[in-house]
């Protein structure tokens, strides 16, 4: 089984998460799904970047050790996973031992090298951002993120970054997929033209990090850190067979306030350390709601936890990925959701799959009927459309644009909708009860075939209209999509029950 390996970033414990945790975790695992499906061996990786300046802070004002405040707030994060149905392989936390021991490794390899050297920090941090900006990228006296800023002086290692610009940029160029989406990518060849500067890699004002081997009074700067958890989760200085199998990576998935640190800090860490490249860092945007910008100050941040809550996980799941074009900003719009969950999947699936399903069960005994070896030209038409979709899905997941793999499902489905309208078995269980039995098979397969490539997006759901199908677990992998396998006839059904229901407002009130 040909290697998958993709990674969300690890999540700064300073608060709860956020439906730009949930957002960036569900692209990953919808990938996840769709890639072992497709038959590879995948491994994804998420977790939680628990160092810094902030969480010292943060645990200080709780009043406990920053560690105890660490396990609290992963905590947090771990039951997000089981919340939204994500399937990661693998949970890293930046306390762990075996980080400390990836880092100090690699901090090692780059200070032999020559690439790490002593100096003395001076310029302007923000806390909030983990970040320093030089006076030209201040705005009205704070980060360009709004920020407060301060003046910091201490000794510091560096990182020669300035000497990587010209490889960086040769990368780039030679590899065009390696950022995307491709106005990210101009960002960040435009950033790098402009200049690098050497980076700070340590601090000395505050404690809680990985120790500069050999220094421990440095800590190692949170990003050296951070970014190397993709390999630890691989025990990559062991060059044991997991990071043989998987590494390079083959998507960082992250949000676009940290494409820097992973297009620009991390491939210049590997070149150096002479490790592979990842193959591809992907920068979703960021979520407004109803049209505000999304902030605790405001009071209207958006919880995923309750949006499951009060939607379900699976339509939370769908929205998310299907309602903005992954890459660009969005709009979370409540009434947009509802018309989701009622248009898309309770009248176009729902009601598609309810009333076939419901047919067969009244009509047919139960019993599956055959797809028709000869087929007339609609019934042809709309087989062929559900056979193509596996590659088209694909094509689309591969550049992670799941709106158009998810827009070219429901194109299949609507053909479906128009398909039994206009073939009208109900008025065919009179006059031609052959043709009313072959256009089920018809509908039926396609519903298969629809419901398989569901299943990373909708996983329960999609398994209950399998399971309503007959369709047995060892049977819903995409090598049974594309004409390559049919539906099995001659299996009973039993009544089928309704898999997406509508939402109205007055069940909540």
């Amino acid at each position: 089984m040909k290697p998958y390996y993709l990674t969300t970033p690890i999540y700064y414990v300073n608060d709860k998460p956020h439906i730009g945790h949930a957002y960036t975790t569900l692209a990953c695992d919808v990938l996840a799904r769709f890639k072992r499906l497709d038959g590879y061996s995948v491994k994804f990786l998420t977790g939680t970047d628990e160092h810094g300046q902030k969480v010292q802070a943060a645990a200080e004002k709780a009043g406990v050790s920053p560690q105890e405040f660490t396990d609290t707030v992963s905590q947090n994060f771990r039951d997000l996973l089981v919340v939204m149905n994500f399937s990661n392989d693998q949970f890293i936390r930046t306390t762990e031992i075996r980080h400390y021991k990836s880092c100090q490794a690699i901090w090692k390899r780059l200070m032999d090298k020559g690439f790490i050297t002593l100096d003395k920090y001076e310029g302007w941090y923000s806390v909030r951002d983990e970040a320093f900006f030089t006076e030209t990228e201040l705005v009205d006296g704070k980060a360009p993120t709004g920020a407060p800023v301060s003046w910091v002086e201490e000794p510091s290692y560096f990182f020669n970054l300035s000497e990587w610009q010209q490889p960086l940029l040769d990368y780039y160029e030679a590899n065009p997929d390696f950022i995307a989406p491709e106005s990210k990518r101009k960002e960040v060849i435009s950033f790098v033209s402009g200049g690098l500067k050497d980076l700070s890699v340590s601090r000395t004002t505050f404690d809680w990090g990985v120790p500069v081997p050999g220094h421990p009074e440095h800590i190692m700067y949170v990003w050296l850190d951070a970014l190397t958890n993709y390999i630890t989760a691989l025990d990559w200085q062991e060059q044991g067979a997991e990071f043989e199998k998987f590494w390079p990576a083959d998507l960082h998935l992250v949000g676009k306030d940290i494409l820097r640190f992973h297009a620009v800090y991390w491939p210049a860490f590997l070149m150096a350390a002479e490790l592979p490249l990842p193959k591809r860092v992907f920068a979703h945007g960021w979520w407004t709601n109803e049209g505000q910008k999304i902030s605790k100050s405001l009071g209207n941040v958006i919880d995923p936890l309750r949006l499951v809550d009060e939607f379900g996980c699976d339509q939370t799941r769908y929205f998310l990925l299907r309602e903005v074009p992954f890459g660009r900003d969005g709009d979370f719009v409540r009434s947009s959701f509802i018309q989701r969950i009622n248009s898309d999947l309770a009248n176009d699936i729902g009601n598609l799959s309810q009333r076939t399903l419901s047919f067969v069960f009244k009509n047919l005994e139960g019993i599956l009927p055959a797809v028709p070896n000869l087929l007339q030209h609609e019934d042809e038409q709309l087989l062929v459309a559900a056979d193509g979709l596996l590659d088209t899905v694909r094509t689309s997941y591969d550049q992670q644009a799941f709106h158009d793999g998810l827009k070219q499902i429901w194109e299949v489905v609507a053909a479906a909708n128009r398909y039994i309208d206009q073939m009208a078995p109900w008025a065919l269980r009179k006059t031609d009860p052959k043709r009313m039995a072959d256009v089920l098979g018809v509908l039926l397969e396609t519903i298969r075939q629809v419901a398989i490539l569901l299943q990373p997006i909708m996983p329960n759901s999609a398994e209950q209209l399998l399971d309503q199908l007959k369709v047995k677990s060892d049977e819903r992998n995409f090598d049974r999509l594309g004409g390559s396998d049919r539906l099995i006839a001659g299996r009973k059904i039993d009544k089928p029950s309704g898999v997406f229901p509508r939402f109205s407002e007055d069940e909540t009130s």
